[in-house]
């Protein structure tokens, strides 16, 4: 048996653009640009596209609730 056929077959991550996680949060897609310009929340540009795992996106917002 190969090597491939050993492992699960697993599918992509979900991951959310910037008006998806703008939506999210209920702020504005800038707001989520300056975020994610400053560091503050992780993110991948793809492309032109940034994307942002829903975990990061979650841990962030706890992380300011809990301040």
């Amino acid at each position: 048996m190969s090597k491939a056929a050993e492992r699960p077959q697993t599918s992509p991550e979900r991951l959310m653009t910037i008006p998806d996680a703008a939506e999210c949060v209920r702020v504005s897609t800038k707001t989520i640009r300056r975020w994610i310009s400053g560091g503050e929340l992780p993110a991948a540009k793809l492309g032109f596209q940034w994307r942002i795992r829903p975990q990061d996106l979650t841990r962030f917002v706890r992380d300011r609730l809990e301040g």
